[in-house]
């Protein structure tokens, strides 16, 4: 698509500044430019110098905000499909494009609904280099980004703007390779022209078709253009070619190329004539649509408005409104009610209480139908339009700090419907009086905007049917066969080309190109500083401290005289870790994998973590990796690391069983690898989002309550967050709900917590009995018991990844060096899974040892067993020996 940027230098001509307004979006350099645009429209674009210029401009209408940094995309929170965040050279430091590239894939999708890259010429030569299988850089990430899709607003957008330092410009071939990649191009307006024969300026149709990858499937060449009016009806079907484009543009009319006549202007005998309203394409560029305001009887020849007959539904009313306004005879009902303003008004008051004592879905129906009609003729009457209506809808939409929306006094005092909202308020479920009450996993869950509280769902144990209580328990449904297609193809790609596929993947998926995969030990560790150096040391003391002692002793036991039966464990030789990262820093990850393979005793430790953009590892994951005595450490990240290690390359070793968090690809990875005996490997357990349960009393301290809450929700949108509240008041509740607000609202995340938090509840129990009935049931990774007399409780665990106990136990310390664990079973694993530990990197064999009275002893019943089983082999193994030794 072609986003025209008017910058505030350009002086552009009328008939220009016209024209472009036409295109589906606008990008105005400056806020002051907006008052040349439509603001509250659909199309336009400004930057914004902070998060409060943004959120008032977006208030004000404006369809997107474009801001310079990762971090004030976050604070504007809010949809973040109007927010672009635009890779400017001068405020990002990159020097090649695959640099600017891999900061919008590992930012840049996540909190923005438009990547714009500044890059110059050479930049997007190189990122539309179209490479052996067929992709480039820019598509690729164009790829990524569809895959983030952003509800009704669709993926997010990738676009390419040259920078202002550039000696050269945009050219046709330029245009071309942005728009093959799938991304839009962001051209000034003042390099544009409306005439096709200007020497210095690109022509605005073939700008607009190069840039839209416009295409055609007719012998003719011509393009298949939808003509719909102002609400979207569809007129008819017309042909467009770039010639036509140009005069639509040029003339801001309905313009098209007729197959007998040529150039086409519609109306031009019959009066029918069209305002050009806006120009667009279709998603597969094969397609043309012309928004316009049809005038005259309609569209078609036959004299209506659409070539597939009249009109119907509000559009049709619309029309018949507008004509009854200036022909309806004097003294009918109709001319009454456009010149009485008194009757007017009674019969939309007199429509909308019928309509609000409607009950049944046929009377609504009818009652709706009738004040709009009346709605209507107030509109007419008043020289508003459908358009001007849907225009209103659309300002009020974009919006993003509305009002209360309480209703006035004199609407609500005494009414039935008052008195019924009083008595729902008082639900178990906070904030949906008056509704049916769902559970957390179905209800219409929106994040907290900009401006509104950040608040937890809240729910009454007691008021809740089984069904509801079970829902409550619930995580969210992963779609595991759509992840796995996308696993299959790599993890079968790794095993059968190693190397060069890991290499190929590493370039394609993290943008970085390196020679080969695997360090090997003795690692060249950089120098840290002293403090992160000192805390990552006490942390692998205390964690060596506690895993160490998890070494139980062999076993030993005599079960009948002559009979000695013995267990004993060894240690997995070839283990694989896998740490997250790359542009993260993850050391306690390491830790936490790479501790109890060492105190286990591994024999071969890998490591796998994606490298930083230059191919290096994470100094501090480096530095980790020597401490545990890792022997190696391959350079990849996601399914890719997974496949590598579980099939063995020419470099990476095979190992025996991989543990190690992940995103949902490399869940899927492992899991993959798990079900294939040709892989043999084993793994730690599935994984899911992060999550806590939060057990809490009225001894409780509300700002360590919410403190747990939130150092969970700030994982990421999916985390699950829980607060049981024992026995509290209102007031108690409050505290803790005014501390997860005020906390939120500092936090450098806050736009992951917004979504997050919303998605949480809080659950009122009576008693601690009923809280740890609730909380087996739920089977927390993270169970935090704030309550009084917490260790007393301790013991009524059933069920959950790893306990913390008490007010002075923040589940942080538990993450980073308390010495338990921190990759732990989530989603509900709990039920059937440990936490990672020593045993975890142990297998235990056991032994028997029978003497000749111990088989003596013993022989009669295995052979008795084994005949019930109709075994022989197995009776006569035993025969034998006591047939010699009789």
């Amino acid at each position: 698509m072609l986003i025209p940027k008017v910058t505030a230098a350009a002086a552009l001509e009328p008939a220009l500044q016209r024209a472009i307004a036409l295109f589906p979006a606008v990008f105005y350099e400056e806020p002051q430019q907006l008052a040349i645009a439509n603001v509250g429209g659909t199309s336009s674009w400004t930057a914004a110098s902070s998060p409060k210029e943004a959120l008032e401009l977006l208030n004000s209408g404006l369809a997107v905000a474009v801001v310079d940094s990762a971090d004030m995309a976050a604070e504007i929170g809010g949809d973040q499909a109007r927010i672009a965040l635009r890779y400017a050279r001068s405020a990002h430091t990159y020097s090649t494009c695959a640099q600017a590239i891999k900061k919008a894939l590992d930012e840049g999708i996540h909190c923005s609904g438009t990547i714009i890259l500044e890059l110059t010429p050479e930049n997007i030569n190189e990122a539309t280099l179209i490479d052996a299988g067929g992709s480039s850089l820019l598509s690729d990430l164009v790829k990524a980004a569809n895959g983030r899709y952003l509800g009704t607003s669709g993926p997010v957008r990738i676009a390419v703007e040259i920078a202002a330092d550039s000696t050269s410009s945009w050219t046709d071939d330029l245009l071309t390779s942005v728009a093959a990649a799938g991304a839009d191009s962001i051209v000034k307006a003042e390099l544009l022209a409306l005439e096709s024969d200007s020497a210095q300026k690109m022509p605005l149709a073939k700008a607009f078709a190069l840039a839209s990858s416009l295409s055609s499937d007719r012998p003719d060449g011509l393009f298949t253009t939808v003509v719909v009016d102002e609400q979207r009806v569809c007129l008819g079907v017309a042909y467009s070619s770039i010639d036509s484009i140009a005069a639509a543009l040029d003339s801001g009319e309905g313009v098209y190329w007729s197959r007998k006549r040529g150039l086409w202007r519609k109306g031009l005998t019959s009066g029918a004539t069209q305002t050009l309203l806006g120009i667009s394409v279709d998603c597969d560029s094969d397609v043309l649509c012309y928004r316009v305001r049809q005038n005259g009887a309609g569209f078609c020849h036959l004299n209506t408005h659409t070539c597939f007959g009249p009109a119907s539904g509000i559009s049709q009313l619309a029309h018949v409104v507008a004509e009854r306004k200036e022909n309806a005879p004097e003294g009918s009902y109709t001319k009454r009610l456009f010149k009485d303003a008194q009757l007017l008004r009674a019969k939309i008051l007199e429509e909308a209480t019928e309509l609000a004592d409607a009950e049944s879905k046929e009377d609504v129906a009818f009652e709706a139908a009738d004040l709009l009609y009346f709605a209507m003729v107030k509109c007419a009457a008043h020289g508003v339009t459908l358009s001007d209506v849907e225009r209103n809808l659309d300002f009020k939409h974009k919006k993003v700090v509305r009002r209360p929306g309480n209703a006035k006094p004199q609407y609500t005092k005494d009414s039935p419907a008052a008195k019924a909202d009083a008595k729902d308020n008082s639900s178990a479920v906070a904030g949906t009086a008056g509704a049916i009450r769902t559970s957390i996993l179905n209800a219409d869950i929106k994040p907290a905007q900009p401006g509104e509280r950040i608040r937890m769902r809240a729910y009454k144990a007691e008021e809740l049917s089984f069904e509801e209580r079970e829902a409550l328990l619930q995580r969210p449904i992963i779609d595991s066969e759509e992840i796995m297609k996308r696993v299959r193809p790599i993890v079968d790609a790794v095993r059968v080309n190693g190397d060069a596929a890991v290499l190929e993947f590493t370039e394609k998926f993290d943008r970085v190109k390196m020679d080969s995969v695997v360090v090997r030990a003795p690692f060249d560790v950089p120098e840290l500083s002293k403090a992160v150096r000192d805390a990552i040391d006490q942390a692998y003391a205390n964690v060596h401290t506690f895993h160490s002692a998890q070494l139980g002793s062999d076993t030993c036991v005599e079960t009948m005289p002559g009979v000695k039966c013995s267990r004993f464990s060894r240690a997995i030789e070839r283990v694989g870790l896998y740490v997250p990262g790359g542009t993260a820093v993850l050391p306690s990850s390491a830790l936490m994998l790479g501790v109890p393979a060492q105190v286990a005793g591994c024999r071969e430790i890998v490591l796998a973590t994606p490298p930083r953009a230059d191919g290096t590892i994470v100094p501090e994951v480096l530095y980790v990796a020597h401490k545990v005595g890792a022997t190696a450490i391959v350079k990849a990240g996601g399914a890719q690391a997974i496949a590598a290690m579980a099939y063995g390359t020419e470099t990476v070793p095979k190992v025996d069983k991989i543990c190690g968090p992940g995103n949902q690809y490399v869940t899927a990875a492992k899991m993959l690898a798990q079900n294939d005996t040709a892989a043999m490997i084993a793994i730690d357990m599935p994984a899911g989002p992060s999550e806590v349960l939060v057990v809490a009393d009225a001894t409780s301290n509300p700002a360590y309550v919410a403190s747990d809450l939130l150092s969970q929700a700030e994982h990421g949108p999916d985390s699950q967050v829980v607060l049981l509240a024992v026995d509290m008041t209102d007031e108690q509740r409050a505290a803790v709900e005014e501390q997860v607000h005020e906390q939120a609202s500092r936090l450098p995340r806050v736009a992951i917590v917004r979504q997050s938090i919303p998605k949480s509840y809080c659950l009122d129990v009576d008693s601690m009995a009923e809280a740890m009935a609730f909380s087996n049931a739920y089977g927390p990774e993270h169970l935090i018991l704030q309550n009084d007399k917490a260790s007393d409780y301790v013991k009524d665990v059933v069920n959950a990844g790893s306990v913390f106990v008490g007010q002075y136990s923040p589940e942080s310390c538990g993450d980073y060096a308390s010495g338990t664990n921190h990759t732990l079973p989530t989603y509900g694993f709990s039920k059937m899974y440990s936490g990672v530990n020593t045993g975890t990197f142990l297998k235990h064999i056991t032994s028997q040892e029978l003497t000749r009275e111990g088989l003596a002893n013993i022989g009669q019943t295995v052979m008795t067993l084994a005949e019930v089983e109709e075994l022989e082999a197995h009776r006569n193994a035993v025969a034998i020996r006591l047939r010699d030794m009789a």
